[in-house]
């Protein structure tokens, strides 16, 4: 077929709603022109009398469908009645039935990866169910080969667990939904396009990569897309329209082009080397360790499966993985004797929050790891959610001050992960300006800062290990450096303090901004008063 691109409807659970379906086709076909094939996840049949009465016309030729047609195997106990057997097989004139999982091949090359049902632990596996067998027999024949690349399409009727990480968020509860079975299919099919139903809603999820940046060669990105159920009440979208060119026929330079939007893959997470990749839905809990800043302060204690007295339902793990450990004293680590915990304004699950030492401002904020962790990059996914619910925190925080806020972060000669926040007053300085303020002194000190993309994860350019100086504005913008040598420490601070910014230049090094304890003590007080109502800690 050359570079011919393939028209393709996808669509979520029909539940016996044929008619209905196929009216919308005709009008599609009508107005935009023939499509080449539709393909259906989630429930194709429905269980009342009405959707049975529908069905019949089609069966008997009465009505026909008016695109070939490809549909999943049940996903509900009440109509495994209408498949003949767990093969694929044509169910009525351009109807087919896919079968329980397998791989159909067009005659263009398009290649689609199918699992019908859902997920079952059991063996034999209920007939509207798929089993670990069934995943283990459709993978292992692609992947063993050394030339597969991926799949076009992959069509399941459950979502797979945790394919928002990282990305924008689905209107369903991340809790019970999806399944890892599927998020583990999906990472190693690395299908172009996933399509799947059941859960009632759509949900087109930011592209994801396939590859880690600069530690494999490029890749395609993966696109999920979740429809809603065919004349849905709410009118969410069910059908989605696209064009593909088969990925065989494709010139591999125009297949692995980054969209601008592109995400990090949400099944994995960085590993250490010689480990096998772990996927999201997998990972464990960290241990944690808390002072409780409701009781006397400077109260500490570690956690061995206990919690805040409030949070008496917060469940741990019978033996909770520690976080890596520090190779020697650690000022940051919330459980080491080195932590100044007078400072410490807030303490979360993951993180915490503590003015910073030697302050730029009286509201110079860190936000820190509670276990050892040294950059960004290397967080669990745990740890990162809730970073990022302090960040906002810190934002709205700042901007009941009437200031915006800057977060720096220098993985270079620090062993302890430190995400400073520093507040700058709304009328001192626009965005635009505090961008140029750090592009001028990156100039002059040459450093080549570049801007990344908003929805770029930073661990999407910088591998666990690599050293990088790392700002982000309340814009969205991220400027982002490589570091190779000799980078200035104080680089982030003499920007803010710069006459363009702050204009307290004296105030640059942290080591020139020194209080007494009592002073600190005092700030954290005032700090912590101020920052109460922005608090998600303290939320019951």
């Amino acid at each position: 077929m050359g570079e011919q691109a393939l028209r393709v409807l996808a669509c979520g659970d029909v539940e016996g709603r044929i008619n209905a379906l196929f009216n919308r086709v005709r009008t599609i076909q009508k107005k935009s022109g023939q499509f080449d094939l539709l393909l259906c996840v989630g429930d194709f049949f429905g269980s009342s009398a009405e959707a049975q009465a529908e069905w019949e016309e089609y069966k008997s030729g009465a009505k026909k469908a008016p695109i070939h047609t490809y549909v999943l195997g049940a996903a509900s106990y009440d109509t495994v009645k209408y498949f003949p057997s767990a093969d694929g097989c044509e169910l009525a004139e351009n109807i087919i039935y896919l079968g329980r999982r397998g791989i159909f091949t067009g005659a263009s090359g398009l290649q689609i990866a199918y699992v019908s049902g859902r997920e079952a632990r059991q063996e034999p596996a209920p007939s509207h169910c798929f089993s670990p067998k069934d995943l283990s027999a459709l993978v292992e024949p692609l992947v063993c080969s050394s030339k597969f690349k991926g799949v076009d399409i992959l069509l399941t009727s459950q979502w797979p667990h945790g394919v928002w990480q990282y990305g924008n968020n689905p209107e369903v509860d991340p809790r019970y939904c999806g399944v890892s079975s599927i998020a583990s299919l999906a990472y190693q099919l690395k299908p172009r396009y996933h399509f799947a139903g059941v859960e009632g809603v759509n949900y087109e999820r930011l592209p994801y990569r396939n590859h880690l940046v600069l530690q494999e060669n490029a890749q395609h990105v993966s696109r999920f897309i979740a429809l809603a159920t065919v004349n849905n009440p709410a009118k969410k979208k069910y059908l989605y329209a696209f064009n593909i060119v088969p990925m065989k026929n494709m010139d591999p330079a125009e297949l692995v082009k980054q969209p601008q939007d592109v995400t990090e893959n949400p099944y994995r997470r960085p590993v250490k080397d010689g480990q096998k990749p772990i996927h999201a839905a997998e990972e464990e809990p960290a241990s944690q360790y808390f002072f409780d800043l409701k009781k006397k302060p400077g109260r500490k204690r570690q956690s061995d499966g206990d919690s805040f007295p409030d949070r008496q339902h917060h469940q741990q793990p019978k033996q909770p993985r520690k976080p890596p450990q520090p190779t020697g004293p650690c000022w940051f680590c919330l459980a080491s004797p080195e932590v100044e915990k007078h400072l410490v304004v807030s303490i979360g699950t993951h993180c915490y929050l503590a003015l910073a030492k030697g302050c730029l401002t009286p509201d110079h904020l860190l936000v820190l790891p509670i276990g050892h962790y040294q950059s960004v990059v290397e967080l669990a996914s745990e740890v990162v959610e809730e970073l990022d619910k302090y960040k906002s925190a810190v934002r709205k925080f700042y901007k009941s001050l009437g200031k915006r806020c800057v977060l720096f972060e220098r993985n270079y000669r620090s062993q302890h992960l430190q995400l400073q926040a520093v507040p700058v007053p709304l009328d001192k300085c626009a965005t635009e300006d505090l961008k140029e303020a750090f592009m001028v002194q990156a100039q002059e000190q040459q450093i080549e800062l570049m801007e990344i993309p908003e929805h770029t994860d930073l661990k999407q350019i910088a591998p666990p290990g690599t050293p990088y100086f790392y700002v982000e504005l309340d814009s969205g913008e991220k400027l982002f450096y490589r570091i190779k040598k000799n980078f200035p420490l104080q680089f982030g601070r003499e920007v803010l303090a710069s006459e363009a910014v702050l204009n307290i230049p004296t105030r640059a090094d942290w080591k020139d901004c020194k209080y007494t304890r009592e002073e600190e003590e005092e700030l954290t007080k005032q700090v912590r008063g101020q920052f109460q109502p922005f608090d998600f800690t303290m939320e019951d």
